[in-house]
């Protein structure tokens, strides 16, 4: 054990960015456990942190490139594979223009930092309209909601769980995810401690979660009426004098704007649709404003419906007129060390967001975040004429099993002149790929987290430097990503990406630092690539040394040295309102034009009936991704890939716990096992999404065993919030029978290993 060494590690697979120990003996991981010292999450771990081992060491993990050819992948040289990128893609762009390619990324990127700071060197220099991400399956409502009232995507109220006394969650399950545009490690030990010392936490969820499984108390909501509830809580606080700014009346624009759009939603209007009780929801809107200190929080149960954004916007309306925004025990806002909009520039004023600078050309779905809406994808290829999308980039993202209507992107994908997918698997997506570029094992690149310290509980700054060394012919990703560029611009395969980041580097830093240019570029000699963006952005950030002018601030090489110790604990979160705005008025904008339209979409929905049967989503620890289901640690156990049936509903439909069932959303249709239990709501199921590895050639071996079901082969591509473009994924109406192939039904408690393979 004497070659034994000790590595701290952050782990990038969910937001809840926890601190690894692991320990190495000959190139080999030994163990993982949670770092007791980290900062932000003080030994926490969950499943997904040990599985890190597995991922590393997958059989099925690609390491090096493939080239299709004849319709088979062989292996091929990375010089093969840009030379053959080379040859094919400058051609078809010369012929069609630059929108005859997109672009999709995906959720991995963002825990990736050379994904995330030079992804969009590779867009500009398509400069392609057609960019797609995740964003747009998730959180897209909550970044625009949150644009709109304080001037930035990532501007997101968060609360302020270690003060709260009230805390009422929508929507979301923090036991499960640790967070989710909000991270909080350990959720449940800090709602425990929320409730030693007297606070209530209260769920609100179309399903008893593993959350409300620990709350104070749990309301059942029928899917997809959101709005209604927040909306009726609203026009409860002025309707009965509760409306309180508390520490920011100053700086908050649009209050009788917002109490003359709610008159429409009273409790008595809102509650059949709703499914919660007239007094119920009264009560719910005098706890919240009667609390001392109180924090309302949804996520993607409210986000990935068709009012989505409205969802968003009214969580932060309800925090805002309790008195509970930006101040302690309610939501404030997070000051990240480094690459934060909210921390760069005059502070408390600024552009504002903007959407819709350019639209889809088939459904004109307007432009969002720079990025349109992912259900766009497969018509933008399928439909002839000037700007259709022939080449396509695809980014750490599979769509084909995370999209609605999978089966046709599918199809679609077949039907492109040429894909390249940067991946560490051959999916369900990237079998369609003419030429597929690996990543880095997680454990062989460093690690910053660019989006999350502005999401976090806690402020902080934690860096984590490889733990083990990559193969020496294997480029880092964001050197992949520049070749790609450089081919793009017609600068050949050749070309030295390092080179090509020094030139451009020097470029920014003119553009940023003007004068004072030659003396970053000094500054940051030695470094490369996002270590040198990374340098720059903590030395010019609010904690930074200012390159000299603030001795004791940061620099990378203090964050750095600070890996063994847990990083560097920036404090609570404090108050920040004014200086954090970025709106054009310097105020939050409590009524966002554009949002007040659309809650008269709603308004006219008040009426409609709800359907019989719909279905929803769900997350579980081990398989928030859908490559998650090919990690041993995570794969085994009991099959989880089944439909949730309240008993009424069994009962109603003639369905038996643990046979098949055919469920149905008009031409579409998928078969489920059905798990029947009391943690539904009636009238809801529930089906986890990222499954379905049963497709042709997609190279998951373990995932393949228990395949599961799609639950996005189901859902309507068509179906979107019209504000943010995100996709309905839930509360969609579907019908249910048995199915007559009940021999395809697995053993609920079956499990296995690698070792059964």
């Amino acid at each position: 054990m004497t070659d034994t060494t000790t590595h701290h590690r952050i782990c990038p697979l969910c937001e809840a960015c926890c601190g690894l120990e692991i320990k190495v003996q000959s190139s080999k991981v030994i163990s993982i456990r949670g770092h007791d010292a980290d900062v932000l999450s003080a030994g926490y771990i969950c499943p997904k942190g040990v599985a890190l081992k597995d991922l590393h060491e997958d059989p099925d993990r690609l390491r090096t490139p493939l080239i299709k050819r004849n319709g088979v992948f062989a292996q091929a040289s990375w010089e093969e594979a840009f030379a053959e990128i080379e040859r094919r893609l400058p051609p078809l762009m010369a012929a069609h223009g630059r929108n005859a390619t997109a672009v999709v990324v995906g959720n991995p990127s963002a825990h990736k930092i050379g994904l995330l700071t030079y992804f969009g060197k590779l867009a500009r220099a398509l400069g392609t309209k057609n960019v797609f991400s995740a964003s747009t399956l998730d959180q897209m409502p909550k970044q625009l909601a949150s644009g709109l009232m304080f001037g930035h995507w990532l501007s997101v109220a968060l609360p302020d769980i270690s003060h709260t006394d009230y805390l009422l969650v929508l929507g979301a399950n923090p036991l499960v995810s640790n967070g989710s545009m909000w991270t909080v490690p350990d959720f449940k030990g800090k709602a425990k401690a929320l409730q030693a010392r007297g606070g209530r936490l209260v769920v609100i969820d179309p399903r008893r979660t593993e959350t409300a499984a620990v709350a104070d108390s749990h309301h059942f909501i029928r899917p997809n009426a959101d709005v209604f509830l927040l909306a009726a809580m609203v026009h409860t606080l002025f309707a009965d004098g509760l409306v309180n700014l508390g520490a920011v009346p100053d700086s908050v624009n649009g209050v009788s704007e917002v109490q003359q759009a709610v008159a429409p939603f009273t409790p008595e209007a809102v509650a059949t649709r709703c499914g919660i009780s007239v007094d119920t929801i009264r009560t719910l809107a005098r706890d919240l404003a009667g609390a001392s200190r109180a924090a309302v929080y949804a996520r993607i149960g409210t986000c990935t419906q068709e009012y989505g954004t409205l969802a968003s916007w009214l969580v932060d309306v309800l925090n805002t007129l309790t008195g509970n925004l930006d101040r302690e025990g309610g939501v404030l806002f997070a000051k990240s060390a480094a690459f934060a909009a909210n921390t760069i520039g005059k502070p408390g004023i600024g552009k504002g967001v903007t959407t819709g600078r350019h639209h889809a050309r088939v459904s004109g779905a307007p432009e969002v975040y720079g990025e349109l809406p992912i259900t766009c994808l497969a018509e933008e290829i399928e439909t002839a004429g000037e700007g259709q999308v022939r080449a396509l980039f695809t980014v750490a993202t599979n769509p084909v099993l995370s999209n609605p209507n999978g089966p046709r992107l599918a199809k679609a994908l077949d039907s492109l002149e040429f894909m390249v997918s940067m991946d560490i698997y051959l999916n369900e997506t990237t079998r369609h790929a003419d030429v597929i570029l690996p990543g880095l094992s997680p454990l062989e690149e460093l690690h910053f987290d660019v989006a999350f310290p502005q999401l976090s509980w806690r402020n902080h700054a934690r860096y984590s430097p490889p733990v083990l060394p990559s193969a020496h012919d294997q480029p880092e990703e964001w050197q992949t990503l520049l070749k790609l560029a450089a081919i793009v611009l017609g600068k050949g395969a050749q070309v030295d990406a390092n080179a090509l980041d020094d030139a451009q580097f020097a470029e920014d830093a003119q553009r940023l630092f003007g004068a004072h240019a030659d003396a970053v570029i000094h500054a940051t000699k030695g470094l490369q690539g996002p270590q040198r963006t990374l340098e720059v952005a903590l030395r010019a950030g609010p904690y930074g040394d200012q390159f000299g002018r603030n001795p004791n601030g940061l620099t990378l090489a203090k964050v750095m040295a600070s890996n063994h110790t847990g990083g560097i604990d920036l404090g609570e979160l404090q108050p920040r309102i004014p200086e954090m705005l970025r709106t054009p008025s310097g105020k939050v904008e409590l009524a966002p034009p554009s949002l007040l339209q659309d809650l008269q979409r709603a308004t006219q929905d008040l009426l409609r009936l709800a359907p019989d049967l719909v279905i929803i989503g769900r997350r579980d620890v081990r398989t928030n991704n859908s490559w998650m289901h090919n990690l041993p640690v995570l794969a085994k156990g009991p099959f989880r890939c089944t439909v949730l049936v309240h008993p009424e509903d069994a009962a109603r439909l003639h369905l038996q716990d643990g046979a098949m069932v055919d469920i149905h959303n008009g031409p579409r249709s998928v078969q489920a096992q059905v798990h029947i239990s009391n943690e539904m709501m009636p009238g809801v199921v529930s089906l986890p999404h990222g499954w379905g590895h049963n497709l042709p050639g997609a190279k998951l071996h373990l995932a393949a065993e228990r395949p599961g079901t799609n639950l996005n082969a189901l859902l309507d591509d068509q179906l979107r919030d019209p504000l943010s473009g995100n996709a309905v994924l839930g509360g969609v109406a579907v019908t249910m029978r048995p199915a007559s192939a009940q021999a395809l039904a697995p053993t609920a408690g079956q499990t296995f290993s690698r070792a059964t393979m």
